[in-house]
């Protein structure tokens, strides 16, 4: 049992000294002093620290992005409480391990112990499998361990989030990065023949990823060190990371998020690198183009009627050519919007009137815009009163097209950007008619 869930890990591992092991796992921490770049989770009064002290560990979701240390930490707090650990990937363990594990649990238990249950990429879990650790976590059987690089509030079930201390893993800073950079060098006996920039260069790719700069060290550690290598060889050197992007969870609203407050922001370069980070990723072009439409009515709008053509058409233009030369089009598209005059007044309409209409929904129209095509409809009212508004002066009759007994509202206040400038000048102009010329047109309530 303890080989098929890790628990005697070191028997079963290759002499320290062997040369064979990865560096990244020859490198592994020891103690819990000797892990980087997650101090506010074990300083003094941090919540690790204090289960620490109490000599007992709850249940607990570590969330961070890749290599940042997440197994790592679980198998130090387990060595730290001296409970022992039975590990699952939730990527290649189904039903059948989960009950394999509750059941060495359930051994442990009897014999006094507090079994630690780690699962990895526990969001991988589907939602019945999860549900499938409510109970064990619930009665004390396991103290869970769930790592997660997403979000715990998409990828894991309320029920399950509800159980457990949710903390929170930084991805690597620098500092931190450049002393793993040091270890790794002292592990294989020599300095990387890098220059200064080459060396920064290097700890910049690894875009807060412990595990991944070791690899690019290890990768390194049999370079020739008669010269230095400078920072364009160093990229020729090494393979080019992918982003770290997953449409499906977390990264994929962050980064939609903050391409759209930036077009919304008018902040044009910033909007693009968002918008190419996430092509880049792997994101779908045919929803960027959607969020452009999204963006041109919601934040643009009148300001620039234009906007919306122009985000339409960067739609269409890539619905033809497709990738990547359609990408030129989002691209265009973009800098227009982030440009343009700003305006969320339609928006900020439609919720009101939204709001009205909820609140008076069950209020007719009045009989004088009512058409009258029977005679008993006539007989009712409805038509009387009309006043075409192409024959009055002005082509504007001022009548009220509100409901009879609700008063006149305002939604749409138009901003004062761009072309909302003069539609605004043409609400007030119309208001000032509306109040001359309204009086023939406004219908008398029980009021008077």
């Amino acid at each position: 049992m303890d080989d098929l869930f890790g628990g005697d890990r070191e028997r079963r591992r290759p002499p320290a000294g062997d040369e064979g092991r990865p560096l990244a796992d020859r490198l592994r921490p020891a103690r819990l002093s000797e892990l980087v770049g997650q101090d506010h989770l074990l300083k003094d009064g941090a919540p690790l620290a204090r289960m620490l002290a109490r000599g007992r560990l709850a249940s607990m979701i570590l969330w961070g992005p890749p290599g940042s240390g997440k197994t790592t930490l679980a198998r130090l707090l387990a060595r730290e409480t001296g409970e022992p650990m039975l590990e699952l990937s939730a990527v290649m363990s189904g039903v059948a391990d989960l009950r394999k594990a509750f059941q060495e649990a359930r051994r442990l238990r009897a014999r006094g112990r507090r079994p630690i249950l780690f699962i990895d990429e526990i969001h991988r879990f589907n939602r019945a499998q999860q549900d499938g650790l409510l109970h064990e976590v619930e009665d004390g059987t396991v103290t869970l361990i769930g790592a997660t690089t997403e979000n715990p509030s998409f990828a894991l079930n309320p029920a399950l989030v509800s159980r457990c201390h949710v903390l929170i893993l930084n991805r690597l800073s620098e500092e931190a990065l450049t002393t793993l950079l040091e270890r790794a060098e002292a592990a294989i006996g020599h300095r990387l023949p890098l220059t200064g920039e080459a060396r920064r260069r290097l700890v910049e790719l690894a875009d807060g990823d412990g595990r991944y700069l070791l690899n690019m060290v290890e990768s390194l550690a049999d370079l020739p060190s008669d010269r230095e290598i400078e920072v364009a060889e160093l990229a020729a050197l090494l393979q080019k990371r992918m982003p770290v992007y997953d449409g499906a969870f977390e990264a994929h609203f962050n980064l939609i998020s903050a391409l759209h407050k930036s077009v919304r922001g008018s902040d044009p370069d910033a909007a693009l690198y968002w918008l190419c980070r996430m092509l880049d990723g792997g994101e779908d072009p045919r929803y960027l183009a959607r969020r452009l439409i999204r963006i041109a009515y919601e934040d643009v709008g009148l300001a620039d009627p234009d906007a919306a053509l122009h985000a339409l058409a960067a739609a269409e233009t890539f619905e033809r050519l497709g990738s990547p030369e359609g990408e030129l089009a989002l691209v265009q598209a973009t800098i227009y919007l982030a440009l343009a005059p700003k305006s969320n007044a339609a928006y900020l309409a439609h919720e009101a009137a939204m709001r009205a209409a909820r609140e008076h929904g069950s209020l007719m129209p009045p009989p004088h815009i009512l058409n009258a095509p029977t005679r008993l409809m006539k007989k009712l009212g409805y038509g009387e009163g009309y006043i075409y508004d192409h024959d009055a002066p002005d082509r504007f009759s001022g009548q009220d097209y509100f409901p009879e007994g609700m008063a006149r509202e305002r939604y749409y206040a138009p901003t004062g950007e761009g072309a909302e400038k003069r539609l605004k000048a043409r609400l007030e102009e119309l208001e000032r008619l509306r109040r001359e010329r309204g009086t023939a047109g406004r219908r008398k309530t029980d009021d008077g």
